[in-house]
């Protein structure tokens, strides 16, 4: 061994002994049980079975693994047998060591969860779609057993996206659409509100990198002034709280990058105009005998005596808490400048529920009986694993209808308040309250007017739902339903029926055959299926059950004695369309696969789109449809064609979370030759000549050509929507700053088509 080698490996002990310190160090600051000799235990075997290996960072592989256990300590909260999982997740994927090793050496309940980690392993999605997702599905159905799962899976996705900038371009875009689309919605319904910020960050950050920078800076810019104007906001309210006695912390919040983008982008508004960068947050010490919520009101009327509220931006979630546990009241204030500012009132609890989730959720419960939100969320996410969806991406699709849901309140003709995922309809509310009422229901009373099922509730409504024994749900309810709850009732309900139905079909068929003398051979079987031009015996059985096929025609079918002139006519035109289908489906598949073989495409590169024969090697995604400037992501198709889409289109967001291996690369080569067609829409007042104006500006400043204008004008205000062709982003933005310059308009946006 070299000296350099041998100084280098001692260099990397020392970090790696660091690093545990301080996690020790950690540890014994927290108010767990001082099981050091635990954590010791489990760093060492970690340590020796990672011996050697290296992260594609350059770094000892064993640093990730503490890594992991320190959020899972400082950021979540959890204990020792959290923080050991944390450092020997890896350790059954990456080595010999299997769970019962783990088992035999640190006990059952972290094998367990070590094993529900490794089963999950690679991150949502991987090299096959379908197989990633079913891993999802494992994840889930681990996290019903023990939550701990989904929180350390949580944690070392957080750390692995804090040192993505090792991966390839390709990898980082899998790994943040991933984060985006699944993790940090996770982790807000979690309660994990610090956690989720900083993965919708550093996602946004490698989608967008210079959108990123360029709204960093912005907000660096504005620091000193926003620091001036917190200081001068928070000090009466600092004197108020004082003089009456509370013990609390005044924390300034300032918007996410993330935050702030999508606001722009959702709202199609410059950075200028996003006016809450700013919140302040009050965190109070509870008095002892006196009620939270009274607590928070009487801050609330303090704050009200100094600044006027805006009386419809009041949030009270500590009557009712949002589904995540979320306890707090918020009111948005004006300032004597003119400024909205938002307020939040949290008690030192509810502070700490906000920040680490579930884990304080738990600490804080007063008894075995009580179930927030949170607990019924989960009881869902448990119904929804005992009778999952055969395809594993629908599940995640039936998923991420509990997951990204925001709540309403609406209450029962008793007065009891219920929360409810907005957008939910009167049969959503039906299966909520039961499966039965949701089965049986004809209709529903909203304020006590009579209205159909698929009626969009509202927060405040009051809702009763009507039934009738005689009701039975009908396929089109499928269509009634927003929440994955009532989804999935009813889909158990019509496979239910139809296996039914099939069974019903199958005894027909069967009896039928027996009554004819008919053996009931694979030969005779696959004569009528040819017939009937079906695939398997199971859907023969639902359309006999169904009364689509009658079971006596089967006889007529394979009895050559009594063959009618009917059968002579239709049985060779069935057969033939049959196997003209298979012959087809071969030869496509064949086809297919010569194809992609022929076009081989190289994960690893990037490629310059001016380089690549348009329309043959790529194509511009029509949903969103991006032009040069624009940050985009190449997705491969079954046919070998690139297919570029902006990063943040809708579809490109399903694509990096559902198939990451198809993502490569691609970067905007020269193209000031071509021009796309792009939509702007322009607001303002309207006057005498302001058409002739911009059009002075598009064509006679910018030479850009108008393909179409759609003009309305409306008590002296006009909306107008140019097609203009350009050649990049810089052209479009050039244009939409010199038109900004005419006085008479308010706003310039760029259409998003996705």
């Amino acid at each position: 061994m070299s000296k350099q080698y041998l100084k280098e490996l001692a260099a990397d002990e020392e970090l790696i002994q660091k690093e545990f310190e301080g996690l020790l160090q950690d540890y014994l600051n927290s108010n767990h049980r001082k099981k050091v000799d635990l954590i010791t235990k489990a760093f060492n075997f970690a340590h020796a079975a990672h011996k050697g290996v290296k992260r594609r960072s350059g770094e000892p592989y064993i640093l990730h693994p503490l890594a992991v256990a320190r959020i899972v300590l400082n950021e979540i909260g959890l204990g020792s047998t959290s923080i050991c999982s944390a450092l020997l997740h890896d350790v059954v994927e990456d080595t010999d060591y299997t769970v019962e090793d783990i088992e035999n050496i640190f006990g059952f309940k972290i094998a367990q969860i070590v094993d529900g980690l490794t089963k999950i392993s690679g991150g949502v999605f991987g090299e096959k779609a379908s197989e990633q997702a079913e891993n999802f599905r494992k994840l889930l159905l681990t996290m019903s057993d023990d939550i701990r799962v989904i929180l350390i899976k949580i944690a070392d996705r957080l750390h692995n996206m804090r040192t993505l900038g090792s991966m390839p371009p390709a990898k980082q875009y899998k790994i943040a659409g991933e984060t985006e689309y699944i993790y940090a919605p996770l982790a807000h319904r979690l309660g994990l509100f610090r956690i989720k910020t900083e993965l919708e960050n550093l996602s946004f950050k490698y989608d967008h990198p210079e959108t990123y920078h360029e709204i960093e800076q912005k907000l660096e810019g504005e620091k000193k002034s926003l620091n001036k104007f917190y200081n001068e906001f928070s000090e009466p309210i600092n004197e108020k709280l004082k003089s009456q006695g509370y013990e609390f912390e005044l924390k300034e919040r300032i918007k996410s990058v993330y935050s702030i983008w999508n606001k722009m982008s959702t709202r199609n508004i410059p950075f200028e105009e996003v006016y809450d960068i700013l919140a302040l947050r009050i965190i109070f010490e509870s008095r002892e005998g006196m009620d939270e919520k009274v607590q928070c009101w009487m801050i609330y009327s303090a704050i009200t005596a100094i600044y006027k509220p805006h009386p419809e931006r009041i949030r009270d979630w500590v009557s009712t808490p949002k589904a995540n546990g979320y306890e707090a009241l918020h009111v948005t204030v004006m300032t004597p400048g003119g400024r909205w500012v938002e307020i939040q009132i949290r008690s030192r609890r509810m502070h700490e529920i906000a920040e680490r989730g579930l884990a304080a959720h738990w600490k804080y419960k007063s008894g075995q009986s009580d179930e927030s939100e949170l607990d019924k969320w989960l009881k869902t996410i448990k119904e929804l694993l005992e009778n999952p969806e055969p395809n594993a991406i629908d599940f995640i699709d039936t998923f991420k209808l509990n997951l990204f849901a925001s709540e309403i309140f609406v209450f029962t003709p008793k007065g009891d308040i219920k929360t409810i995922a907005k957008n939910a309809t009167a049969l959503d509310f039906a299966f909520m309250l039961h499966s039965d009422i949701g089965y049986q229901s004809i209709a529903a009373k909203v304020n006590h007017k009579l209205v159909p099922l698929n009626t969009k509730l509202n927060s405040g409504d009051q809702v009763e739902i009507l039934t009738s024994k005689k009701q039975t749900p009908q396929q089109e309810w499928l269509t009634y339903v927003t929440t994955a709850h009532a989804r999935s009732k009813l889909q158990n309900y019509f496979k239910k029926e139809e296996k039914n139905l099939m069974s019903d079909g199958q005894q027909k068929v069967e009896n039928v055959m027996t009554e004819s003398n008919i053996a009931q051979s694979n030969e005779n079987m696959q004569v009528i299926l040819n017939f009937y031009n079906l695939s398997q015996r199971s859907d023969l059985y639902l359309q006999v059950g169904q009364g689509s096929i009658n079971a006596e025609d089967i006889p007529v079918i394979l009895k050559p004695k009594s063959q009618s002139v009917f059968s002579k006519i239709l049985k060779p035109f069935v057969s033939s369309s049959g196997e003209k289908k298979e012959k087809n489906e071969k030869k496509e598949k064949s086809e297919e696969k010569t194809e992609i073989a022929e076009k081989k495409i190289d994960f690893k590169k990037t490629y310059k789109l001016n380089e690549l024969n348009a329309g043959k090697s790529y194509e511009l995604a029509n949903c969103c449809r991006p032009i040069p400037g624009d940050d985009v992501l190449g997705y491969v198709t079954d046919q070998g064609m690139i297919q570029v889409h902006k990063r943040q289109c809708s579809l490109a967001a399903v694509i990096k979370s559902n198939f990451g291996n198809r993502i490569v690369n691609v970067e905007w080569g020269a193209h000031k030759a071509q021009t796309y067609v792009e939509l702007l829409e322009v607001r303002g007042i309207d006057k005498v000549g302001i058409l002739i104006e911009m059009l002075k500006v598009i064509s006679e400043g910018y030479s850009v050509n108008i393909k179409k204008i759609t003009i309305e004008s409306d008590n002296g205000l006009f909306v107008g929507y140019f097609e203009v062709l350009v050649h990049d982003t810089e052209d479009l933005n050039n244009l939409i700053s010199n038109l900004l310059l005419i006085s008479e308009i308010n706003s310039v946006h760029r259409v998003q088509y996705n």
